[in-house]
């Protein structure tokens, strides 16, 4: 299976070398120069895998970002910011509208092809609907929960945290572990990026459920 990857950047010497090496990959790749090009671009082409500069004209990254995903074809695509802003509130701003991953700019094209390989493994994990918990249940096909009869969509990464917890339900999960399994080692993340995480999912599927064990890590209870 070919993947279709979606490459989003105003400098064209960044897509034609980024796209020139993904495609040697054996990636399908197109290519857009700005948000509102992306969205019609995305619509039709409906890419695996969007990556997605901050800093573009008509529409930026991040207006970008939220508007692919109120698209319900583009429920699985991930969308990872490649980007110069690579502080950590700049970070904190791409996850809460809605991406996957974050990644520097400039970044080694071999550590590229390597983060873009292990993205599209995920992907191809199969689906399953699991019921974790009595009043839980997690869907990673659509990557939804449900909880008090409500189904709730959740990002990729709030999706895979909550995963996390629960499969250790009643256990500690310690910050590293999150980091590690969640993010992966490749990927630099600040501290807070697990608490903004953690707050979004308590808003969702109540505060009772998720505890924090100070300094150390999280825990899942029912």
């Amino acid at each position: 299976m070919s993947h279709r990857i979606l490459l989003v950047d105003d400098e064209l010497d960044i897509l034609e070398f980024v796209g020139y090496n993904l495609q040697r990959e054996g990636y399908d790749i197109r290519t857009a120069t700005n948000g509102a090009e992306a969205l019609e671009v995305a619509a039709s082409f409906r890419p695996h895998l969007i990556l997605l500069d901050r800093m573009m004209p008509v529409m930026d990254g991040v207006e970008t970002c939220r508007a692919l995903r109120q698209d319900p074809t583009l429920r699985r695509t991930h969308i990872v910011f490649l980007s110069a802003l690579g502080e950590e509130d700049d970070q904190l701003t791409g996850f809460d509208a809605g991406a996957d991953d974050y990644l520097p700019k400039p970044i080694p094209m071999k550590l590229l092809v390597s983060r873009v390989r292990a993205i599209l493994n995920r992907i191809e994990q199969p689906s399953q609907t699991t019921e974790k918990q009595s009043d839980i249940r997690l869907d990673a096909n659509r990557h939804t929960v449900i909880t008090k009869g409500e189904e709730i969509q959740l990002p990729r990464k709030e999706f895979a945290l909550l995963e996390l917890l629960i499969d250790h339900a009643g256990e500690l999960v310690s910050r590293e572990e999150i980091y590690t399994t969640i993010w992966g080692h490749e990927v630099v993340v600040g501290d807070r990026t697990i608490d903004v995480h953690i707050r979004k999912l308590r808003k969702k599927i109540g505060e009772e459920h998720i505890h924090t064990i100070k300094g150390v890590g999280y825990m899942y209870e029912k």
